[in-house]
């Protein structure tokens, strides 16, 4: 891989990423939660952030952006649909815009539907997806802003990369969501070795992340509305895929 990824716990059940291109040095955090505990894993990897490229606005991603920004001189970039909202803002970016990241090229996604204007950051050549609250392994998050169709057209979007691309969520929330993925996709056997291996991960207190494109097609019912036994479970046979989606994503909300 081109890049060294630095994953790290912030606040509760944040993820923090540190990401290094290996031929140029430049570093990049991705999203900023939470100071101490990014300012700990600069300490740890010896990587000087230059970049903070920001997802959406919400408080748990863009806290320490300020505080980062005076003590490295950071340029913070972030989704033009959400400017006003986040703080120290120098760049703007949407779905389709093209960042140069040392030697790799980055690819921005727009993934609305947790917040309007949250956007995902692909980096091709090193085969990773930043979807932060968007796509959780075995989840998607809550529509705080958006529509469900927005969120059903962000998880194409997200499921259209390559199968062995691998995903970074915001979130550590994989066992959570293994319990209500069990209630939609009861038969699913990836999905209930999944769950297993969730359990005994974080038994062990190490993360579920990252996952693949590939695994999360296999298992998570967010990306599966067109699969024949979640549509028996849920009743649905004759819905649209969107129509299905909507009914898990409401079904998540109250589970």
């Amino acid at each position: 891989m081109p890049i060294d990824i630095d994953q790290f716990m912030c606040r509760t059940d944040n993820f923090g990423a540190l990401v290094r291109d290996r031929q140029s040095g430049e570093t990049a955090l991705v999203d900023a939660p939470e100071e101490r505990a990014i300012l700990d894993a600069v300490e740890r990897t010896g990587w000087t952030p230059t970049l903070i490229l920001t997802t959406h606005h919400h408080g748990d991603h863009v806290e320490a952006n300020l505080a980062l920004k005076k003590r490295f001189g950071l340029k913070i970039v972030g989704p033009a649909k959400e400017a006003d909202r986040i703080p120290g803002i120098d760049e703007t970016v949407d779905g389709g815009s093209v960042l140069r990241f040392g030697e790799q090229e980055i690819r921005v996604l727009s993934t609305p539907g947790h917040t309007r204007g949250h956007v995902s950051y692909h980096l091709p050549e090193a085969k990773v997806v930043f979807a932060a609250d968007t796509l959780f392994s075995l989840g998607c998050g809550r529509l705080f802003e958006g529509t469900p169709a927005m969120m059903w057209q962000s998880m194409r979007t997200l499921s259209a990369l390559p199968p062995d691309t691998s995903v970074h969520c915001g979130h550590e929330y994989t066992q959570a969501n293994a319990r209500f993925a069990l209630t939609v996709d009861p038969d699913n056997a990836a999905l209930k070795a999944r769950a297993r291996e969730v359990d005994r991960l974080r038994a062990d207190q190490m993360p579920t992340l990252p996952t693949t494109i590939g695994r999360e097609l296999e298992t998570n019912p967010f990306l599966r509305p067109h699969d024949p036994g979640i549509r028996r479970t849920l009743g649905m046979e004759d819905a649209s895929d969107e129509e299905v989606f909507a009914e898990i994503r409401k079904r998540k909300d109250n589970f």
